[in-house]
């Protein structure tokens, strides 16, 4: 054979073979792989799609004109939260970093602000609190809890999460499980690029936050009549008298994790107010933390274990052992290093401070 023509065989045949080797790799470009394949056909028949959010009283981070288009085809992530919640503010932080991490990856936080109290359906109340937490992601204030029923839900927090077609895919009650939250963001948001076409990272560093440890904490603690139904732990035999003005006394001996007062305090649905010209306020708690959910401008004295509560057990908001009361919110009042068995004491010199709750942490 003539080694033009030789040469010109071996040409033709290099050409085939490239041109092939490009088919192909075009061809599997185009062709979706099993794991596209299996989202394209994921059967959804069980999920239910997230309700439409009706009878919002006021927006924070967003308006009413651009709400509807900001969560349309991306992963939403619905937080029911209300501000004075401890627990609550507890999973912030989380809340915070997966904005600041998914939000230009195609997810939307949205926060369903449902209150507890009356206090927390002012909206500028719940402005103030969203610039302390740092939160820059949607807000809507739910406070006819329409949205809250909406959901059929029960609890202070919860976290839904709806994938880019808007069925709810994850429902976590209360705080913690904040891995595996983040692991369903990562799925739902590798599901929406499939469904896209878009290349997107699968792999990233889980968000880790220090907590303090729970312990045998003291629970909750309510003032409410209405809401200490089925959870009264307040310590004085006089007990709850709805609507009336009432005198307690303290009695010689304390019965852990339940508060006691001293003074005339009026019984609201939803707190105590105090009517005397002084008052107490006694606990023998466990935790590391103790807060109070309170109202009305007052200065309160903090003792400890029977003496002014020290520097070093101080809570943000108390200095040289007094807390100064004003607008209706969280106050922290003692923080210790480790958490363990304490009697607090809460002094009130003037009438008209209010009080809603003890939380701990």
């Amino acid at each position: 054979m003539r080694a033009e023509i030789k040469s010109a065989i071996i040409m033709g045949m290099v050409i085939a073979g490239a041109i092939g080797g490009l088919s192909a790799y075009f061809t599997s470009l185009e062709a979706p792989s099993n794991a596209d394949t299996q989202v394209l056909s994921m059967d959804k028949s069980k999920f239910k799609k997230a309700p439409e959010l009706q009878g919002i009283a006021g927006y924070i981070n967003t308006n009413a004109d651009e709400f509807k288009n900001q969560i349309k085809g991306k992963v939403v992530l619905y937080d029911i939260w209300t501000y004075s919640c401890i627990n609550c503010q507890r999973t912030i932080p989380y809340i915070v970093s997966w904005n600041d991490k998914y939000s230009d990856k195609g997810l939307v936080i949205i926060g369903i602000h449902s209150p507890e109290f009356e206090f927390e359906k002012d909206i500028n109340n719940v402005k103030q609190a969203t610039e302390k937490f740092g939160i820059t992601y949607p807000v809507i204030l739910d406070n006819d809890k329409q949205i809250w029923n909406a959901f059929s839900n029960n609890y202070w927090p919860r976290k839904y999460i709806a994938d880019d077609e808007g069925y709810i895919r994850y429902d976590h009650i209360g705080e913690g499980e904040y891995a595996e939250t983040e692991k369903i963001i990562q799925d739902l948001l590798n599901e929406r690029a499939s469904r896209l076409g878009l290349k997107m990272d699968t792999v990233h560093p889980l968000v880790e936050i220090q907590e303090s440890e729970n312990g045998a904490r003291t629970p909750e603690l309510y003032f409410g009549y209405d809401f200490a139904h089925g959870r009264d732990r307040l310590g004085n035999s006089e007990g709850f008298s709805p609507n009336n003005d009432v005198k307690y006394v303290i009695p010689g001996e304390l019965q852990n994790d339940h508060f006691y007062l001293d003074g005339v305090w009026k019984n609201i649905s939803d707190r105590m107010s105090l009517v005397s010209d002084s008052g107490i306020i006694k606990l023998p708690y466990f935790a590391k933390e103790v807060n109070i959910v309170a109202s009305g401008e007052s200065d309160l004295t903090i003792l400890l274990d029977g003496k002014p509560i020290s520097e070093e057990n101080t809570g943000e908001d108390v200095k040289d052992g007094k807390a100064h009361t004003l607008e209706s919110r969280l106050y922290n009042l003692v923080k210790v290093k480790e958490s363990g068995r304490h009697t607090l004491e809460i002094q009130i010199n003037e009438p008209g401070f209010e009080i809603y709750t003890f939380t701990f942490g």
